[in-house]
């Protein structure tokens, strides 16, 4: 990965006097447009960097969060060796282009959390092997980098892969808990050497939809919010299944993953379709090689200490 793009789509347009692109025609216009590095750089346009955006006027679902609640730092804690096999370059190959691109999309993140509510990030994609997990582990290590508590939940309950990502075994998780009476949040587990917390899915159950639009899963939520400065979940993708849907109504906003070579634009656009637009943070483009902004980075960027 090369880039990472993020086209910011808002109803602040009136205060702002600032007309933001609509996110499906931009979005497909990058699909669209030859290859290189020109075409796509003018299909996303810059956006001013102080736009006061309004915040969005949901009102919570979230139960009162039940007095007593736990602390992360009472979280069991797991050493865990990062290899680079794990792909998780902000902490292997801190110096790269790829590491780079992941600090850039933690400070824009950092940039809306100023503007609107935003603690709870989700991470999802159109089709399976976009990427979404590879994004979502990187960005909670670049957020734990600001000394911030970060948790990401293994969101994908027919699917995990994140927990094998880092070698872990078989641990209760998100599945279990459900299941579960208890009425605090656990099975959570501070990752020694990436430095954020994980919450595994745990053993995929016989009908995930189901146990996910329990009112648990808004009690949960509303308990980790105050533990944790960030939360990223890694959702199930879009199509063809409604989990995300579910994910969506108990978090901030969505982070959309494409993969240059292996999205389609009709995908996509129909992904951007199911998503509301109030939701939607941004598109991160996955898998795109530019070998000019390659080199000029790797010629002038300085070294970077952990």
């Amino acid at each position: 990965m090369s880039r990472i793009f993020d086209a910011l789509q808002r109803s602040g347009a009136e205060q702002s006097g600032i007309e933001y692109p609509d996110m499906v025609s931009v979005a497909t216009e990058v699909f669209e447009a030859p290859r290189g590095r020109e075409s796509i750089d003018q299909a996303i346009p810059d956006l001013p960097p102080a736009i006061q955006m309004p915040l969005d006027e949901v009102p919570t679902t979230e139960p009162a969060v039940p007095e007593g609640a736990l602390d992360a730092s009472q979280f069991p804690s797991l050493q865990v060796c990062v290899t680079p096999t794990s792909r998780l370059v902000y902490f292997t190959d801190p110096g790269s282009l790829a590491a780079e691109k992941f600090r850039f999309l933690g400070v824009r993140l950092r940039q809306l959390q100023q503007s609107r509510t935003l603690k709870k990030v989700l991470v999802t994609s159109t089709i399976p092997e976009e990427g979404k997990s590879l994004i979502s582990a990187n960005l909670a290590g670049v957020l734990a980098q600001r000394k911030q508590k970060v948790l990401l939940i293994e969101g994908d309950l027919r699917r995990p892969v994140l927990a094998q990502q880092f070698g872990l075994g078989k641990l209760a998780g998100v599945c279990e808990w459900l299941q579960s009476g208890l009425p605090k949040a656990s099975n959570i587990f501070h990752l020694a050497g990436p430095g954020f917390w994980l919450m595994p899915a745990g053993h995929p159950p016989g009908n995930p939809l189901e146990l996910m639009q329990s009112v648990r899963l808004s009690l949960l939520m509303g308990q980790l919010v105050t533990m944790f400065d960030w939360i990223i979940v890694d959702s199930p993708p879009l199509l063809p299944l409604a989990d995300t849907t579910v994910w969506a109504r108990v978090t901030d906003g969505t982070l959309l993953v494409a993969r240059e070579g292996k999205t389609e634009k009709a995908a996509l656009k129909r992904g951007l379709e199911i998503l509301k637009k109030s939701d939607l943070l941004g598109v991160v483009l996955n898998g795109c090689s530019d070998s000019d902004h390659e080199n000029y980075y790797q010629r002038y960027a300085q070294p970077v200490t952990k």
